[in-house]
């Protein structure tokens, strides 16, 4: 197996045309070699989600070997979190390196951006996590498949655990980029309380000395925040000093695998909304927590384990088609039926590509080896297709 990795940014302006490519010219077509291309922020703040997605991908790789039984090639390029860079590489993974596949992104903005680039040309895009309402909606494209959930669903269990706990004055709070607009729609969704206010705040902003003024001032039942990576950890870090721990604390992808390591003890007894946890208790569960800690040394979180599920889905279609990637509607055909174990237990595709699971109600804990990890506490969703399904054309 090859791995690649790109960390430069480039121009390939003569690719922006680019037209669907026709059977001849599709990937896979004659080299017998199987090529994909990782998009991911690994740099820069965010960078912790996105190593974290590299590197449970490649635990399936390195575990399976051989993808669908064919040599295999792996292309890493980093997106710096920018949409012009991630379509530009996205284009040359098509054009230029005859990807049959590109994975990722981390990103709901990154995904806008590189979406329609490979979806034209007839190659097949797996998001391991942004997964936007459009693209699960109306938008929907038979290239395209997700292998995390569609955005608002993991706001969803917040909201219904808020309505649960008869909260009826609950502050909003997250980024204003289109992950952050469905986090507080999902909430919204299944929470009919009161919102004491709602902000949208820069999408990387690290100071919240001025959100966390109006809480205090607001004294809501509850704060609901998105915040993911190093915003999180900043929020979850500056929440306590501010002394609001009186104030429930909840949220989706801030208080996670992916921040726990630097919020700690801050974070405990944290309660979020998630598909998975480190502690499920099934075979393929285990396997993968374990192998993840032996190669990395680290807890892995719902970005590992949506990635690890992706190569687990490519080797699984790849080897349904005896290796035959032009037939691209019998590829898509074993894409979708999802033919792997995955981790977190229940799992298959609605008619909109975005997958049918299971959703739960989590919360920090500290481990027995000292580690960080979210444990679950109790499901709240069983087998949830999500909202935009029925706006599907396919």
């Amino acid at each position: 197996m090859k791995t690649t990795t790109s960390l430069l940014a480039s121009t390939f302006a003569a690719l922006t045309a680019a037209l669907p490519a026709t059977a001849q010219d599709l990937p896979g077509a004659d080299d017998g070699v199987l090529k994909i291309g990782l998009i991911y922020t690994l740099s820069g703040p965010a960078a912790a989600l996105g190593t974290q997605a590299r590197d449970g991908f490649m635990l399936a790789v390195d575990k399976i070997g051989d993808l669908g039984g064919m040599k295999t090639e792996v292309i890493i390029i980093d997106d710096e979190q920018r949409p012009d860079l991630a379509a530009d590489k996205a284009r040359e993974l098509v054009a230029r390196d005859q990807v049959d596949f590109v994975v990722g992104p981390i990103f709901s903005n990154i995904l806008g951006a590189i979406h329609k680039p490979v979806t034209e040309t007839g190659t097949i895009l797996i998001s391991t996590n942004a997964g936007t309402s459009n693209y699960a909606g109306a938008e929907c494209n038979e290239n395209f498949f997700a292998t995390s959930y569609q955005n608002d669903q993991n706001h969803e269990v917040m909201g219904a655990y808020a309505q649960k706990q008869g909260y009826t004055n609950v502050f909003l709070m997250a980024p204003n980029y289109q992950a952050g607009k469905d986090s507080l729609n999902g909430f919204k969704h299944s929470y009919t309380g009161g919102v004491a206010g709602e902000v949208f705040t820069e999408l990387g902003q690290l100071d919240f000395s001025a959100e966390l003024s109006q809480i205090a001032a607001f004294q809501p039942d509850a704060l609901f925040t998105f915040m993911p990576g190093g915003m999180g950890v900043n929020l979850v870090k500056q929440y306590s000093q501010a002394g609001l721990t009186t104030i429930p604390f909840l949220s989706a992808f801030t208080v996670d695998e992916t921040t726990l390591p630097a919020t700690q003890d801050a974070a405990l007894g944290l309660m979020g909304g998630a598909n998975w946890a480190p502690d499920m208790d099934n075979a393929a569960n285990k396997a993968f927590v374990d192998g993840y800690l032996a190669a990395y040394d680290a807890v892995p979180g719902t970005y590992a384990m949506q990635a690890y599920d992706a190569a687990q889905l490519i080797d699984s279609a790849v080897r349904a088609t005896g290796g035959d990637l032009t037939d691209r509607d019998a590829l898509r055909a074993a894409l979708h039926e999802a033919a792997f174990d995955s981790p977190r237990g229940d799992f298959s595709f609605g008619n909109n590509n975005f997958p049918i699971q299971d959703f739960y109600l989590v919360k920090a804990e500290k481990r027995e080896d000292g580690k960080y990890q979210t444990a679950i506490v109790e499901k709240i969703f069983d087998d949830y297709k999500d909202n935009y399904a029925d706006q599907c054309p396919m």
